[in-house]
């Protein structure tokens, strides 16, 4: 079966490329060192230290070969032209019209998604009612709390 397409911003792409460059030449080295000086200490079915160090290197190790993954295959998407409309990129305002409040989010693919940071996936339910839509227009998005409906305040691009 053929992997998904990873969509990025091209800022989510040199984010992950930047992590991959300092797990890959400066975390490597730090566990590598902890290692040997775990080793040193003598018996290792007892070293603590050794064992929390092996797990940290797989963890790293693991974290490489996902990011790959998702750099091999992705599609970094870019302005796309007609900046009146949301695409992915985009930063939207939107008025909830229930309760009458501001919010703002970034639509991103999924591997980059973080609510934290006010960054939602285009496949989300209110990701993927933005896409397309201008200033003004006013979308219903069905998720598992219920019924939400917004109205796009202002969009911008990066």
């Amino acid at each position: 079966m053929a992997e998904k397409k990873n969509i990025l911003t091209s800022s989510g792409k040199n984010k992950l490329e930047t992590e991959l460059e300092n797990l890959k030449v400066v975390r490597r080295a730090e566990v590598a060192q902890k290692i040997k000086e775990a080793r040193a200490q003598g018996d290792l079915s007892e070293n603590a230290e050794y064992d929390a160090a092996k797990e940290e290197q797989a963890e790293i190790e693991s974290r490489i070969t996902d990011i790959e993954t998702i750099l091999k295959n992705s599609e970094v998407v870019d302005e796309q032209g007609d900046f009146s409309r949301v695409f992915i990129g985009s930063k939207v305002r939107v008025l909830d019209l229930e309760f009458e409040e501001e919010e703002e989010y970034m639509i991103v693919g999924s591997n980059e998604a973080s609510s934290m940071e006010g960054k939602i996936s285009n496949e989300s339910p209110l990701g993927a009612a933005l896409i397309g839509m201008a200033v003004g227009n006013e979308v219903s998005v069905e998720a598992p709390g219920g019924q939400f409906s917004y109205r796009i305040i202002s969009i911008e691009h990066q």
